[in-house]
C-alpha cells in the first residue's frame, strides 16, 4: 500500500467532495420545471418543442401512481423498441462488420439490461452489435435509463419535502429536463475529452491489420468432428492455429464511454469494457471515468439537503457513504496488494501483489479503486478481471452491490436506495426510546416501513433465490468457468449483479445460454421495478402528511450519531441477509488459499 495510491485516494475524495455542492445546486435547477440554468437560452427552445411534440404542460403534476405508471410505460416501451433492433439490426444501417440478427434470448437478456441500467453484456460488443445497435438500442437506454431513476429520486425527495400535497412532479417533464439539462452537455463535454485522449470516435469499418509476427492460439477441438466449439467441454482437445491478421474495433466508442460513465451504466463497447485501450486509453482517462461514476450520485445528495432546508442531512448522508466507500476500498487493495500467499510455497516474491488480470498501466491501486467505484455506484464498467481478485478482493465488490447500491449508488437509485434504510433506521431508533419516529418532520408509520422493507427485500430475494436456483441445477453449473467455492461466488455474483442493477461480473460464469439470459433478464427487471413501485408508493404517502414541528425527542438527521446509526443498519442487514452465502463462497475459498498445500 504505497504512499501514491494514498495520495490517490486523497485527490479522488477531494474532488469529489468540492463537486458534490456545486452539482447539487444544478440539479436542484434542473428538476426544478419553474428554474432558469445558465444553458436556459440555448436549450429552452428545444424543451419547449418537445413539450408541444408530446402535448405537455411544464407546470402539470402528477399523483404518485399516475408517475409510477408514465415511467412503466415509457420503459415498457423502449425495452420493446430496443429489443426489435437488435433482432433485426441485419436489415438496418451502420453495419460495416455485416452482423446477424442477435439471438432472442440474448436479445431478452439485453433489453432488460439497457432499460434497468444495468448493462449486463453477455456478448462482446465489438462482434455482436453493429453502430446502429450500439448507438439506438443500447446508447439511448444509457441516457433513458439513467434519467429514469434520477426522476425517480427527485420524486422521493419532493415527497418528503411537501406538506399536504397529492402529487410529486411530473415524469415527463423530469425526463425532458434530466437529459436536455444534464446528461446530453455533460456527455458531450466528456466525450470530446476521451477523444483528446485516445478513445476512438467515427463510422469507419473494422481495421484488418496484418502482424509483423504470427502468433500462435490455442482453440478447442472436438475430439471427434475436429469442430471449433466455444467452450470447455470433456469431449473436446486443445489445438494450435497460427494468426497472421489483427481485426481493429472502431466505431462511435467516445460518445457511449461518456454516458456510460456518467450515467452509472458501465455497458462496454468493447468485451473488455474499460481495460481496452480504446475505452480507457490513458491513466488520465481512468481517473476521470472513476470521478464520472461519483459524480451525479454524490451531487444528489447535497440536493437533498437543498430540497429539505437542511443541508446537515445532505452532507450526513454523504458521510455515510463516503465512510463505507472508503471502508470498502481499503480492505479490496490491502488484499490485492497482499496478493497470493501460495506464491510464497513454489518460491514466487509476491511483492507485486496479484496483477492477475490486471492492467499494467493502471496497476493494483488503480484497478481496486475502479472495482470499488464501479460496485458501489451501480456501475458495470470494469478496468480489471474481478474474477481474478484474491477471494476477499472479490468479497468486497460482490458486498458493496449486495447491500443495496446505496454507497452513492446509481444516479438517483442510490438516493432513494439510502432513504430507504435511513427510514429503518430512524423507526429502529425511535423503537429504542419508545416514541414515534420522525424523519425530516414526517412521522415514519407503519405504511412507510412496510414500503422501506419491502424495497430492501426485493434484492434479497431476487438474488438468493436464483443463485441458489442457478446452484443445484445442470444448467447453473454447466456455465462455470470453476468449481468449489469459486464456482458458487461466480453464480452470486452473476445474480447479484443483476438484481443490484449493477452489471459487473466475475467473468468466468459463461452466461450466454438460455437459461442464464432469461433467468438474469427477470433479476434485473424485479431489482430495478419492483423496488422503484414501494419507493414511488413511499413518496405518495409521505407528501400527503403533514410536516409537525421538531421537538427535543426528535431524532436529528445529522450528526455522528445518524451516520453511525444509518452506516450500521445498512451493514447489518447486509450481514445478517448474505453472511451464510459469502461464507460457502469467498470466505472459505480464502480460507483454502491460506491453507498449506499439504491439504491438497
Amino acid at each position: 500500500m504505497d504512499p501514491y495510491g494514498w495520495l490517490q485516494i486523497a485527490i479522488f475524495v477531494g474532488l469529489i467532495v468540492a463537486a458534490t455542492k456545486p452539482m447539487g445546486i444544478y440539479l436542484s435547477r434542473i428538476l426544478d420545471p419553474d428554474a432558469q440554468t445558465f444553458l436556459s437560452p440555448l436549450i429552452s427552445p428545444v424543451e419547449r418543442l418537445f413539450y408541444r411534440l408530446f402535448g405537455l404542460k411544464r407546470r402539470e403534476e402528477q399523483g404518485w401512481r399516475a408517475y409510477l405508471f408514465s415511467l412503466l410505460v415509457f420503459s415498457c416501451l423502449s425495452m420493446i423498441f430496443s429489443y426489435l433492433i437488435m433482432r433485426l439490426q441485419h436489415l438496418l444501417p451502420l453495419n460495416p462488420q455485416g452482423f446477424g440478427p442477435v439471438n432472442p434470448d440474448l436479445s431478452f437478456n439485453t433489453a432488460a439490461s439497457f432499460t434497468t441500467n444495468t448493462n449486463w453484456q453477455n456478448y462482446s460488443g465489438e462482434s455482436t452489435m453493429s453502430y446502429f445497435s450500439q448507438m439506438v438500442a443500447l446508447t439511448f437506454h444509457n441516457f433513458v435509463s439513467a434519467a429514469c431513476g434520477i426522476a425517480v429520486s427527485a420524486a422521493l425527495v419532493r415527497g418528503i419535502a411537501r406538506q399536504r400535497s397529492r402529487t410529486v412532479g411530473n415524469f415527463w417533464v423530469d425526463l425532458v429536463r434530466i437529459n436536455l439539462y444534464l446528461l446530453l452537455p455533460l456527455s458531450l463535454v466528456f466525450a470530446v475529452f476521451l477523444v483528446s485522449q485516445g478513445v476512438v470516435q467515427n463510422f469507419k469499418p473494422y481495421v484488418v491489420s496484418q502482424l509483423a509476427e504470427p502468433a500462435n492460439h490455442s482453440v478447442l477441438q472436438e475430439a471427434d468432428t475436429g469442430n471449433e466449439r466455444g467452450g470447455a467441454r470433456s469431449d473436446t482437445l486443445m489445438t494450435d492455429r497460427k494468426v497472421r491478421i489483427q481485426t481493429i474495433v472502431q466505431g462511435p466508442v467516445a460518445s457511449q464511454v461518456a454516458i456510460k460513465m456518467l450515467g452509472t451504466n458501465g455497458g462496454g463497447y468493447t468485451n473488455a469494457n474499460a481495460a481496452h485501450p480504446y475505452e480507457n486509453p490513458t491513466p488520465l482517462s481512468n481517473f476521470v471515468q472513476i470521478f464520472s461514476i461519483f459524480l451525479i450520485p454524490a451531487g444528489l445528495t447535497y440536493y437533498l439537503g437543498l430540497a429539505l432546508k437542511n443541508r446537515r442531512h445532505g452532507w450526513a448522508i454523504f458521510t455515510t457513504m463516503l465512510v463505507l466507500f472508503l471502508a470498502g476500498l481499503i480492505v479490496c487493495w490491502f488484499e490485492e496488494v497482499s496478493g497470493n500467499p501460495r506464491m510464497h510455497e513454489i518460491g514466487v516474491s509476491a511483492a507485486p501483489g496479484n496483477m492477475e488480470g490486471k492492467e499494467v498501466r493502471f496497476g493494483i491501486f488503480g484497478s481496486a479503486l475502479f472495482a470499488t467505484v464501479t460496485t458501489d455506484a451501480s456501475c458495470g464498467a470494469v478496468n480489471s478481471m474481478h474474477d481474478s481478485f484474491t477471494p476477499l478482493g472479490g468479497l468486497v465488490p460482490l458486498v458493496n452491490i449486495q447491500l443495496g447500491e446505496v454507497i452513492f449508488g446509481g444516479v438517483g437509485s442510490g438516493l432513494y436506495g439510502m432513504l430507504a434504510f435511513v427510514i429503518l433506521a430512524i423507526f429502529l431508533a425511535g423503537l429504542m426510546v419508545g416514541r414515534t419516529p420522525e424523519y425530516c418532520g414526517k412521522k415514519i408509520e407503519a405504511y412507510d416501513v412496510k414500503m422501506c422493507a419491502f424495497v430492501v427485500l426485493v434484492s434479497i430475494f431476487a438474488i438468493l433465490g436464483f443463485a441458489a436456483f442457478g446452484a443445484v441445477t445442470k444448467w447453473g453449473t454447466r456455465a462455470l468457468g470453476n468449481a468449489g467455492p469459486h464456482g458458487l461466488t461466480e453464480i452470486i455474483y452473476a445474480f447479484s449483479s443483476a438484481a443490484g442493477n449493477n452489471g459487473s461480473a466475475f467473468a468466468g460464469l459463461s452466461g450466454n445460454t438460455v437459461w442464464y439470459n432469461v433467468t438474469l433478464g427477470i433479476a434485473m427487471l424485479c431489482g430495478r421495478f419492483l423496488v422503484m413501485v414501494p419507493v414511488m408508493a413511499l413518496s405518495g404517502n409521505l407528501a400527503a402528511k403533514r410536516l409537525v414541528p421538531v421537538s427535543p425527542g426528535s431524532f436529528p438527521a445529522w450528526g455522528f450519531l445518524f451516520v453511525v446509526l444509518v452506516a450500521g443498519t445498512v451493514l447489518i442487514v447486509g450481514a445478517l441477509t448474505f453472511l451464510p452465502a459469502l461464507a460457502l463462497g469467498p470466505i472459505v475459498e480464502q480460507f483454502l488459499t491460506n491453507a498449506s498445500s499439504s491439504l491438497y
